[in-house]
């Protein structure tokens, strides 16, 4: 994996069409998957390199600005989504494995870049932003990526995924295709987990309440492990599943594609 971003000006290439195709992807690594859970980075670089990426990791970057923004402090926010556009200009993708932070990338940025000289930069970076499944399949064209994992497990449908980026399909196809993995939908699966960043602070009994109901429909199924496109989600529903002393791991999808290989 290369340190510094590809430097060019020539906007995304033709989407690729098959495994093997090479494109050049700079990775945004969201706050607290760095400072948190590093290996769910790493691992969504891995598979990205198996299936022919040119991977790049610009060490300047920082935050998305999506903290300062859903506090209210949006000069703040201004300003931290203004080093982001710096950061990433010129690379062929940028790719996430996080979809709140590109679901702010794609439905805010033009609220604070609004008629001012940025907005066809916004415009521009917004185009090339993905979330790692989204990318994996409707970019690369890859739903099987030769992973394996043994378990019974169960998706959760973070809301900025579904809500923001319109992700659904995109990793039950690619979990379909893990070998060793049952994947069985809970009751309720496209409810909040109650997390909602601030809101947990904000509104903590409501937050957990909503994560217990959360749990209690994934233990239903019988899942050993609850899988979503979102760590901040799957924190919090860690947190109620140690509470109760539950055996349910949560793992980040590119966690288990990066499994088996």
């Amino acid at each position: 994996m290369k340190q510094n971003p590809i430097a060019n000006d020539t906007g995304p290439k033709p989407k690729p069409n098959a495994v093997g195709s090479v494109c050049s992807v700079a990775i945004f690594i969201p706050c607290f998957v760095d400072q948190l859970y590093p290996q769910t980075a790493f691992n969504m670089v891995k598979v990205l390199e198996k299936l022919g990426c040119d991977v790049s990791y610009n060490t300047n970057q920082t935050c998305c600005g999506q903290p300062a923004f859903n506090a209210g402090f949006w000069d703040d926010a201004k300003e931290v989504c203004t080093k982001f556009l710096k950061d990433f200009k010129g690379s062929d993708y940028i790719v996430a494995p996080s979809a709140s932070c590109i679901g702010f990338l794609r439905n805010y940025y033009t609220k604070l870049f609004d008629n001012s000289s940025l907005h066809n930069e916004v415009k521009d970076l917004q185009k090339r932003s993905f979330e790692f499944s989204e990318f994996l399949v409707n970019v690369l064209n890859v739903e099987d990526v030769g992973a394996s994992f043994s378990a019974k497990a169960t998706y959760h449908d973070s809301c900025a995924g579904l809500r923001e980026c319109k992700i659904k399909a995109e990793p039950r196809k690619l979990l379909s295709n893990v070998v060793g993995l049952e994947l069985s939908e809970m009751n309720d699966v496209e409810t909040c987990c109650g997390f909602g960043g601030t809101f947990a602070v904000k509104f903590e009994p409501i937050s957990v309440a909503m994560a217990d109901q959360k749990v209690i429909n994934a233990a239903a199924t019988g899942a050993e492990c609850i899988i979503s496109t979102d760590l901040s989600c799957l924190m919090h529903i860690d947190g109620v599943i140690k509470n109760k002393g539950l055996n349910i791991q949560t793992m980040h999808i590119a966690d288990v594609l990066a499994s088996g290989w």
